[in-house]
């Protein structure tokens, strides 16, 4: 029910965009977000944002570098992600759950896209 793409072979400093279509039903009063593995590392939150946009939160690592939407006409999340660095090298997940706030913890995710491969190159 959730697909994300738009993943690649980038260089430092370059950008990607990601998405992710929903499909199968809305999200309606959830919390959407990314998470990313990299190989050998837990899976790790990213980003999140509310059902209405409104409000987001993203991990420290990715602040003033990434930034997160949603088109809910579209069922449509995105990722825009900015100064990529190697360290940003892994699969990348959405996910949704049943929150009302930009919080999406791991264990609360309901429902888990196909992971997407970003590979930054140094």
């Amino acid at each position: 029910q959730l697909q994300a793409s738009g993943g690649g072979l980038v260089q430092a400093g370059g950008s990607l965009r990601l998405s992710c279509a929903a499909s199968g039903r809305t999200f309606g009063n959830y919390a959407m977000g990314w998470f990313r593995q990299a190989p050998g590392k837990e899976r790790e939150f990213v980003a999140a944002i509310t059902w209405s946009g409104s409000s987001t939160t993203c991990a420290d690592s990715v602040k003033g570098r990434f930034t997160i939407s949603r088109d809910n006409a579209k069922n449509t999340m995105y990722l825009q992600m900015d100064s990529l660095k190697p360290e940003d090298t892994a699969v990348y997940y959405c996910a949704a759950g049943p929150y009302g706030s930009p919080s999406l913890p791991i264990k609360g995710v309901v429902y888990w896209g196909k992971g997407t491969q970003v590979t930054v190159s140094s």
